[in-house]
Parts: C-alpha cells; structure tokens; sequence
C-alpha cells in the first residue's frame, strides 16, 4: 500500500508540472495533493505546518495565475479577447507539430484574438505581446513551484526510503 501511495503521489507530482502548461489542470495544487498523499504514507510523515504553508504558496500561485495574465495584458491595453486567444492559442500549440508551438500559440492566439476585437494591427501586436508576457510569467511562476514542490516530495521520500519498502 506504501509503495501505490508514493507512485499515486509521485503522480500527481508529474501531473502538477503538466498543469504548470495546461490551463485545465491547476498545477502547483495537484503538485500539493501529491505531496498530502505523501503524508498519508507509513513511512513519511510532513509537519501540518508544511502542509499549510504550501497548501497557502499553492492558493497564492493558483490566484495570480488569473490576475498576472490580465495584468499583462490590461497594461499593453489587451482586450478579455486577447486573453481568450492566448489560451486557445497555447491548447493549439500544445496538440500541433510545430518546433515551439507553445510558445508561439499563445501569441498567435492572442494576436487574432486582439485582431478579432479591433482591426488595428499595430495595437494587437501590442496587447498580443502583452497577454503573451503576462502568460508567459503565469506559466513559469507556476512551473517553478510546481518544481519546488517535486523537490520536496523527493527529499522527504529520501529520507524515509528505509521505512517505506
């Protein structure tokens, strides 16, 4: 049973940095649910104060995931459809062949998105380079937590291994 609770664990701990791309998983909180699952093990046991204090780093990521997007966009004078466009833009770029397509979806996205509510190109190119730096910040606050918390869960596995098998 120990062993299925770390691979479940170790699982969500994947899934969390997954979700760190993915707007449909919210990364660093499946990253946290992993690390309970941890907890809920024999052999490791995680302080509640740990637990709270990343339960709270990961409600703190999960809200500015929705305000930095919108800040970067709203301060490059973006549109809700530029934002929209970025997220179409980055599941489109995540499925397609194209070298970097999560990268250059998001802009793209945000860029037709941007054309779609306002036929000037110089300012779509603007609020597009804004919705993309904002989801580009998003995007890698969350990764690096969701890392962070993948480093956790192995450095507690570490040092209980005796116990656990």
């Amino acid at each position: 049973m120990e062993l299925f609770l770390v691979l479940v664990g170790l699982l969500l701990m994947l899934l969390g940095i997954v979700g760190s791309f993915l707007p449909i998983i919210p990364g660093p909180l499946t990253s946290w649910v992993g690390l309970l699952v941890l907890h809920y093990t024999d052999g490791v046991q995680l302080s509640q104060t740990f637990l709270i204090v990343t339960l709270l780093v990961a409600i703190f990521i999960y809200i500015l995931d929705y305000i930095i997007p919108a800040i970067g966009t709203k301060r490059f004078g973006g549109s809700k459809s530029g934002m929209i466009g970025t997220t179409l833009g980055l599941v489109i770029g995540l499925l397609s062949p194209i070298p970097f397509g999560i990268i250059i979806g998001p802009f793209v996205g945000a860029l037709v998105g941007e054309m779609i509510h306002r036929n000037d190109m110089e300012k779509a190119i603007k609020a597009a380079f804004g919705s993309f730096l904002g989801f580009v910040a998003s995007t890698f606050l969350k990764f690096i937590v969701a890392i962070i918390f993948l480093g956790f869960f192995i450095a507690k596995l570490s040092e209980h291994n005796t116990s656990l098998y």
